[in-house]
């Protein structure tokens, strides 16, 4: 069969992202998600000036929303939207979600969409997603005591340790660098300083993944609201404007092991699509549920070649304040993980440095970053990766 011509993907133009909200997290809670949903829901509404039943579009993406789905919170919350979507893609759900309803508005199917992810975390509840999470899990994974993705990022990490030369030391620097922006950011969970020796010396959960190079499970809601930008303006909001996207599921599906992700297969059109380059970009936010992915993103987005984040890692200082600005609001692995809601952690982080807002230590000048997200490992691998390029308050240039 011929392949199909490829068309030019169409702009984002006059579309935008406004109101970052976070409800802050806990570490066990008996709310359900429900809670944590409507109360970003209701932020979101305080920060916009809209009443909830004025979004005409509404996302959500949640692992412990069951036996509910984004339809069903439209009675728990009184909304009666034109347009709807559930994104259940973990890591990746902020982007994806972004990207929807962009088009969305951009169509005319919505003309402010919140964009919500929001989860529960009480006594066992993580064992019990585990379970469950996919038939892989529960068939083949988890009946062998293997359930969680601990297993399945040791194998990563050893593997890239092997083929690269990226080492323990190296992990540690980004994991460090983390917990120094975290203890600026008022919403992270980890408070005490980390020292690469603190990092070097933690206990061992699956070799060679040790204490540290985990994110540890929470509970919390992030959320965001996409609209026209002329709304935007006449409103007063401070916006980011969205330069590109890109999302791709089950790349490189014959690889024995995953050593890259599906950044790599659309990097070049997320960039030529944005007009700008690595080297514009002022801070990076990439999804963290370990560092060895994190160094995936890296390369595959294009800021040095494959094999070589540990010399880009080893060259740069990744602090707020340092040569590559990275995860700025501590990530995942400092601020902690509230189910699918740190899918959006990076993203709700990075509209704040664009707009001002920053609630810890700001980049300063920030005009460009770039997000990326990674999830839904299923069995040996994540299934989805997607990205953005967004930039402060305007057109790039």
């Amino acid at each position: 069969m011929a392949r199909r011509p490829t068309t030019s993907r169409m702009s984002y133009d006059g579309v935008v992202a406004v109101a970052p909200v976070t409800i802050p997290y806990e570490r066990f809670s008996t709310k359900a998600a429900h809670w944590w949903i409507g109360k970003a829901l209701k932020a979101l509404s305080l920060r916009t000036g809209f009443e909830p039943a004025e979004f005409d579009g509404f996302c959500v993406s949640s692992f412990s929303l069951l036996p509910d789905t984004a339809v069903g919170l439209t009675q728990h919350f009184g909304l009666s939207p034109r347009w709807l979507d559930h994104i259940p893609m973990g890591g990746a759900s902020g982007v994806v979600a972004l990207r929807r309803a962009a088009r969305a508005v951009q169509a005319g199917d919505a003309e402010v969409v919140a964009c919500v992810a929001g989860d529960a975390n009480h006594v066992d509840l993580f064992r019990t997603m585990l379970a469950s999470f996919s038939r892989f899990s529960q068939d083949a994974a988890y009946p062998y005591g293997s359930g969680g993705p601990n297993g399945s990022f040791a194998l990563m990490t050893r593997a890239y340790m092997k083929k690269y030369g990226a080492t323990r030391e190296d992990f540690g620097k980004i994991c460090v660098a983390q917990r120094d922006n975290a203890l600026q950011f008022p919403h992270a969970l980890m408070k005490t300083p980390l020292t690469l020796n603190d990092y070097l010396s933690a206990r061992v959960v699956a070799e060679p993944i040790h204490l540290f190079d985990c994110v540890m499970p929470c509970a919390g809601a992030e959320g965001f609201v996409v609209m026209r930008e002329e709304t935007a303006r006449a409103m007063n909001l401070p916006y980011a404007s969205i330069l590109s996207t890109i999302e791709r599921h089950n790349a490189f599906k014959d690889d024995d092991i995953q050593l890259r992700g599906g950044w790599a297969v659309d990097k070049d059109e997320l960039w030529s699509m944005a007009g700008v380059a690595p080297g514009d970009v002022d801070f990076l936010e990439t999804y963290d549920d370990y560092p060895v992915i994190s160094m995936m993103q890296i390369e595959d987005l294009g800021f040095c070649r494959k094999g070589e984040a540990k010399d880009f890692v080893r060259s740069h200082t990744l602090a707020v304040a340092g040569s590559f600005p990275h995860n700025t609001s501590g990530g995942q692995l400092s601020v902690g993980q509230a189910g699918a809601a740190g899918g959006y952690l990076g993203l709700v982080e990075a509209l704040r440095q664009l707009t001002g807002e920053a609630l810890g230590a700001r980049v300063v000048n920030a005009k460009v970053g770039v997000v990326s997200g990674f999830g839904m490992i299923n069995f040996d691998r994540g299934l989805c990766s997607a990205a953005t390029i967004l930039a402060a308050g305007g057109s790039y240039g």
